[in-house]
């Protein structure tokens, strides 16, 4: 019904004389609405029970399933057709006071790896994307190309021509177009290196590139960096700005990033070789100085590695080639494992607020304190993990394992491994696979969650639960961490004898670094995490020994 008033509309103007390019120009805005309304006009929308509002199919960059749906009255709901036309007409009488500028702007059809635009025509260039693997825009795109296709295809038949989005020239790593995600990643870094090199080409001398980034990994980032480098830019800065809300970031459950990042490019000059020994002061002297920045103005976790890649690179990046003294070719994965160690190492002196503690904490312990500071309770890729780790000296295969900090994370088949590190109640505790659920105080059934360790009675030890008791408290011994889980384990079932035993007769209750570590880890917590009141109610029980 609207698709066909929007062509009506169209033929009614020209009929009565109207001017063709106005008329184009009003179904064209017209046609926009329309696809707006479809937005919550589809049985992917849902009911807003707070507000008794309607939702938008596209709640995030995804389609979802629903068991049942909320349908408008288009006509009369106050999110409804007058509400769109009232805010469309607002917008265009708002930018139609604008005072013109002397050059008018253009909107231009195309693609990134080859701009109709001379040589050194750009002062400045901005782009946002790349996005790498993280959204599938023309796959979520049709759901509105068919309905603007049979709006107003026939008045833009240069944008409508085929039957869905076109997808072979898009920038993105998708495994399922390109026969696997290493050929979808080799595709994705030509695609964005040929792009790259398109803006140093129309980019004048003196000009500035802009490119806005955000993702979590590091692999992600060197193959924007190695694209970049290539290209001939290299960034002079680079600005974490704030993009999302807090309530989207956690309700997403993932380690997704608070911030975008702005790297301000300029041309590279001249073919000049640099020599790793000689710029790792240098780069590291540049790390230090921002983080002090970035740390005062509230960047954290994963944001603050990430914020911390630009300086390196500013550095880094002026030259065409580095190399080491053997004069092998330095790339953009050992700058970033440098960046990684320094930012870990600077973060954990923060966090635990005393350099000497950081050198007294084994490396399991710094990298658990780590990732909560970094990710929370999310899942990450492997990789991503076994580089934080190695950021500390860290094997993570050595902590991989049932009853261990570290499991894999159930994932959509066809990801890459995922890892997830566990909370003291959701470890098996060396019995069985997989993730128990977090309980809660007290209504915990304690035959199953201590598995032998309390027995009827007097708790009467079988061979069975004193040999795993044994190796717990082994376990212990060799990392705050897992002394701290046992700990909070022991404590949050209940057994108080047991727990008061173990640490009066090993001296762990006098254990100043455990509990540090428990209250650094309470503060790498947001409000209201399960973990954090835990750790809290631990730190509430270690008072009983001061003085």
């Amino acid at each position: 019904m609207f698709a066909e008033g929007v062509r009506q509309a169209y033929r009614l103007m020209m009929e009565q004389g109207a001017d063709a390019e106005f008329a184009k120009a009003v179904a064209t805005y017209l046609a926009l609405i329309v696809s707006r309304l479809s937005d919550r006009n589809s049985v992917l929308c849902r009911l807003i029970s707070q507000t008794e509002a309607i939702g938008f199919t596209f709640t995030r960059q995804a389609l979802p399933m629903l068991w049942d749906y909320y349908e408008m009255n288009p006509l009369g709901n106050p999110s409804g057709w007058q509400s769109m036309l009232t805010d469309s007409v607002e917008i265009v009488a708002h930018l139609c006071a604008i005072p013109p500028a002397e050059v008018l702007p253009q909107a231009v059809h195309g693609t990134a790896t080859d701009l109709p635009y001379p040589d050194n025509h750009f002062d400045a260039v901005l782009t946002d994307p790349p996005y790498y693997d993280n959204v599938p825009y023309a796959d979520l795109s049709d759901f509105f190309y068919v309905w603007l296709k049979r709006t107003i295809g026939d008045l833009h038949p240069d944008l409508f021509a085929t039957p869905l989005t076109p997808k072979s020239q898009e920038m993105v790593a998708d495994a399922s177009k390109a026969g696997g995600m290493d050929a979808a990643k080799q595709r994705f870094e030509a695609m964005l290196e040929q792009a790259f090199r398109e803006i140093h080409r129309v980019l004048k001398p003196d000009g500035i590139a802009i490119i806005v980034f955000a993702h979590k990994t590091t692999e992600a980032w060197e193959t924007v960096l190695n694209a970049l480098l290539r290209a001939g830019l290299y960034p002079t800065a680079a600005l974490p700005i704030h993009t999302e809300m807090q309530a989207r970031l956690l309700a997403q459950g993932n380690a997704a990033l608070a911030s975008s990042i702005y790297l301000v490019c300029r041309k590279r000059v001249g073919a000049r070789v640099g020599f790793w020994g000689d710029l790792k002061p240098q780069i590291v002297d540049a790390i230090e100085r921002r983080l002090h920045q970035f740390w005062d103005a509230g960047v954290r976790g994963a944001d603050l590695f990430i914020s911390a890649i630009g300086p390196a690179l500013a550095v880094f990046g002026q030259y065409a080639r580095v190399e080491r003294a053997s004069g092998e070719a330095v790339g953009a994965s050992v700058l970033l494992t440098l960046v990684r160690e320094q930012v870990s190492r600077y973060a954990l002196e923060r966090i635990l607020r005393e350099r000497e503690v950081v050198v007294e904490l084994d490396a399991l312990s710094q990298f658990y304190l780590l990732y909560r500071w970094s990710y929370g309770h999310a899942e990450v890729p492997f990789d991503e993990a076994r580089k934080l780790a190695a950021s500390v000296g860290l094997e993570l295969t050595e902590v991989w394992g049932v009853g261990r900090l570290i499991a894999p994370a159930q994932g959509k088949s066809g990801e890459s491994k995922r890892v997830k590190v566990l909370a003291p109640l959701e470890r098996r505790w060396g019995m069985g696979d997989g993730v128990a659920p977090a309980q809660g105080r007290r209504r915990t059934n304690p035959e199953q969650l201590t598995m032998g360790l309390m027995g009827s009675g007097e708790e009467k030890l079988n061979e069975a639960s004193q040999a795993l008791w044994d190796a717990l408290r082994a376990r212990a011994q060799g990392s705050k961490i897992e002394a701290l889980h046992l700990v909070a384990w022991l404590w949050e079932s209940g057994q108080t004898a047991r727990l008061l035993e173990w640490m009066e007769s090993e001296g762990r209750h006098r254990d100043r670094l455990l509990w540090l570590l428990a209250q650094a880890v309470a503060e790498a917590l947001p409000e209201g995490d399960a973990e954090r009141r835990l750790m809290q109610g631990v730190l509430g029980f270690s008072r009983r020994w001061e003085v």
